[in-house]
């Protein structure tokens, strides 16, 4: 049982897990999060930027049809080694130093693109650039899960994304204006990467002053450094540390590292968990990435003309920091399993209804009710990812499972651009639909329930994998037996 007269320098991982629960919103979580949802800003505009440049980059370069799938998916790439390797980094250096080195990468080579002489050069670029951004969702996703209260997580985790939202309609607009003219005698699209350089390295400054995750320092054996940062946040919220000790509901005692390999994912209960997110991180790219970063490909070839196309990508992206917004109403109230699964299948009818509408006002319409519905999915989601998994390994399973996404996006010009061209707008959004509805299934079928529990109830520390000295001091609940 848990010492109730234990000091607050104590160092419990259970303990930690609890308190932090317990905590109503303060400073440090609402700095937290617009860090974080700015950091994960870059993430979605290097996403975006690839489809909203590529007309340009074609007439300025001369890009043909087999190389303009390189240049859109180089980024996508170099996301796939980012989330891969970076993610794991996350695990063993820490959330907040994993955030600052991603976006070092990311400036310098976003930088190094705006100065760009031939395509090739553009192209190895913006692969390292990714490789920046690629773990900015797995490692983001994890810090909030790691530090939001569980009543709190869908609710501020939504206003993250929202921040991170906003650079879908920047993207846009900022084409809209840029890439027909060249200010001072630079060409538009150079100075859409030179932005987004300028900005990743502001919020390295910003990033510098956060505290690292105590969940991540309990797991890690630094039970000091943890209770700390809980104890600075209890004292923001007006809470005596030492009463926090004293109610705590949970055992699991570590002093010492919690030894648990990557292995640990392939066994139950998480192995389940990880194929299910590994499927659905190859299809949700088809759904959500398809749409909007080939979206303007798509009107083109269906007789519109590049200002046309633009136009009305833009007007459709104004909903994606729409559906953010209302994701934060909606997070804490409903299952996120449900409603994960509703929002694949509305995205699967809207994508189609978009594909067939041949008047202007309807593809605007079902345009933007595609992205108010997607950016509700793509929300829960990333929510949803960071809390079926246990916190040494929650970085790793994240950015691994979805380092395939970033794969399945750089295949995805080389899959549904030929679809295009074979079969127009209606085989392409069919594609859409058929991946946005085999995700409903397995979710369903797979998926556990996480809203309003904890993190530690969700995704527990198997028993074999806990201190030797300390196992017979858990709960029930505390572990897998």
């Amino acid at each position: 049982m848990t010492d109730t007269n234990a000091p607050a320098s104590g160092a419990k991982y259970g303990d930690i897990g609890s308190r932090l629960n317990r905590l109503p919103l303060t400073r440090t979580h609402r700095k937290i999060v617009l860090a974080v949802g700015i950091g994960l800003f870059f993430d979605m505009y290097e996403v975006y930027l690839a489809g909203t440049i590529s007309k340009a980059l074609t007439a300025e370069f001369g890009l043909s049809s087999a190389l303009l799938p390189f240049f859109l998916g180089s980024a996508f790439i170099g996301m796939f080694f980012g989330a891969l390797f970076l993610g794991r980094l996350a695990d063993k250096i820490g959330r907040r130093n994993a955030f600052i080195l991603n976006l070092a990468i990311y400036s310098l080579a976003s930088l190094a693109g705006a100065f760009a002489t031939d395509p090739w050069f553009l192209v190895a670029t913006r692969f390292i650039a990714g490789v920046g951004v690629g773990a900015e969702f797995p490692v983001g996703d994890s810090y909030l899960a790691d530090f939001l209260p569980k009543k709190l997580r869908g609710k501020w985790s939504g206003r993250a994304y929202t921040y991170a939202l906003l650079a879908v309609p920047v993207v846009g607009f900022l084409a809209m204006w840029l890439l027909p003219i060249a200010p001072l005698g630079f060409s538009g699209w150079r100075w859409l990467l030179a932005g987004g350089a300028v900005g990743a390295v502001i919020i390295l400054f910003v990033r510098r002053g956060l505290p690292e995750s105590p969940r991540w320092l309990a797991s890690v054996g630094r039970g000091s450094e943890a209770n700390a940062i809980v104890e600075r946040m209890e004292i923001e919220a007006g809470i005596d540390p030492k009463s926090a000790v004293a109610n705590d509901e949970v055992h699991e005692d570590t002093h010492a590292t919690v030894k648990m390999p990557v292995s640990a994912l392939f066994r139950k209960p998480y192995r389940r968990r990880y194929y299910m997110w590994t499927v659905f991180h190859v299809l949700e790219v088809i759904g959500y990435y398809g749409f909007g970063t080939l979206a303007p490909i798509v009107l083109v070839s269906r007789g519109y003309d590049i200002t046309q196309s633009l136009l009305f990508t833009a007007l459709s992206y104004v909903g994606y920091p729409i559906g953010s917004a209302v994701s934060v109403f909606l997070l804490d109230r409903f299952e996120r399993k449900y409603l994960l699964m509703v929002t694949s299948g509305l995205m699967a009818v809207f994508g189609l209804a978009f594909g067939l509408s041949s008047l202007p006002a309807l593809i605007v319409l079902f345009g933007f009710f595609f992205t108010i519905t997607g950016q509700i999915f793509a929300n829960t989601y990333h929510v949803y990812q960071a809390e079926i998994f246990p916190t040494p390994l929650r970085s790793t399973a994240t950015g691994s499972t979805y380092s395939i996404s970033r794969i399945s996006a750089g295949a995805m010009p080389f899959v549904l651009l030929p679809l295009l061209n074979i079969g127009g707008a209606g085989l392409f959004f069919a594609a859409v639909a058929t991946a946005m509805v085999i995700i409903v299934i397995i979710v369903g079928i797979v998926g556990p329930k996480t809203t309003g529990r904890p993190i530690e109830e969700i995704s527990p520390i198997p028993v074999e994998y806990l201190p030797t000295d300390t196992v017979g001091q858990f709960s029930t609940n505390a572990a897998i037996k």
